[in-house]
């Protein structure tokens, strides 16, 4: 069929997938951290407090106050490639990239750059007809896997003429992901000098009141931690971690445990953080450096932190076998 002329060039169709991971400060420094915070903290399926009674709170005394002490945080764990998180999720696309012929990988962070909204458009722009949004969280959220994909149905709302899209279903109890998990932690175990006399699965923390609206967020972690126990031959202790504000949030908390093993007798922990598909400031900074400070303080005697799957052979493994699955149906069908 013969074109018109000066009919506008549109690009041979293509599948799209775009790995979403949480966000990051696009620098170590107070004034960014402050940007990024803003942008975290208004989001209503993070804080689930009328505009009206928190915007005050927010506006005027936590971007005023955390920006400081959070942008020294994030310098303890900065890399030359930027913050872990970005360099880690960027890796896993770059990973994937030439994973299946036709497929685009891309990624982006729901808070910060590069935006949800950019990534779907340059993927759209690409000749990208078919979009698979895969929010790399293991355990469903509203407040991660949910507030991802709203921000994609967000940036495809403005768009005239939009792509096929699907969305990454959860993967808690996948088995391709337990074995990677079970591979990953064997690994990192078997680094160690000492034998750990408790392993502590920790995940991210989430207010009490989420269980009781219906968030199978704490169902999802448990899951996880008995799998994974099962796979390994021993139980994990469950703990959950970066509580924020004054609400009561699910326990137990990292936090504490860590603080109270030593007096129970227990000297020597490995931990673990199955909920986080990159390492990132919450468990570089949170856990390898003040959970370990916690521990020992208390009078633990060794302690070690077991990385995240990461751009991993393992992880990157999963991935593909995951990713695969959804994509059954599109993949050829262009």
């Amino acid at each position: 069929m013969k074109i018109p002329p000066n009919h506008p060039s549109i690009p041979a169709p293509r599948i799209g997938v775009l790995l979403v991971n949480l966000g990051t400060p696009d620098e170590a420094s107070p004034k960014a951290v402050k940007r990024y915070l803003a942008e975290f903290l208004s989001d209503r399926r993070v804080v689930e407090i009328p505009p009206l009674a928190w915007q005050p709170i927010l506006r005027g005394i936590i971007l005023n106050t955390r920006p400081k002490k959070s942008a020294h945080a994030y310098s303890q764990v900065w890399t030359d490639a930027g913050s872990p998180l970005a360099a880690v999720t960027r890796a896993q696309a770059e990973g994937l990239k030439d994973a299946w012929l036709g497929v685009t990988v891309d990624w982006a962070m729901r808070y910060g750059n590069p935006a949800i909204g950019d990534r779907l458009a340059a993927m759209k722009d690409a000749g990208c007809d078919r979009i698979l949004i895969a929010p790399l969280y293991p355990q469903y959220c509203a407040a991660t896997t949910a507030t991802a994909n709203d921000k994609a149905f967000e940036a495809l709302a403005a768009m005239r003429w939009q792509p096929a899209i699907r969305t990454l279903p959860p993967y808690h109890d996948d088995p391709a992901y337990i074995d990677a998990l079970a591979q990953s932690v064997r690994a990192s175990l078997a680094t160690l000098d000492f034998e750990p006399e408790a392993l502590i699965a920790s995940f991210h923390g989430m207010p009490a009141r989420t269980l009781e609206l219906g968030d199978p967020y704490h169902c999802h972690c448990q899951k996880t931690a008995r799998l994974l126990g099962e796979e390994l031959g021993r139980e994990p202790i469950v703990t959950f971690q970066s509580r924020f504000g004054r609400a009561k949030w699910l326990e137990p908390a990292t936090d504490t445990m860590l603080a109270a093993l030593p007096g129970q007798g227990i000297k020597r922990v490995a931990i673990v953080a199955p909920g986080f598909s990159a390492d990132c400031l919450e468990t570089l900074e949170e856990l390898a450096i003040r959970g370990r400070d916690t521990f020992l303080t208390a009078g633990g005697e060794r302690f070690a932190y077991l990385s995240c799957l990461n751009d991993s052979a393992p992880g990157l493994t999963m991935l593909r076998d995951i990713l695969l699955r959804e994509l059954a149906g599109w993949i050829g069908a262009q």
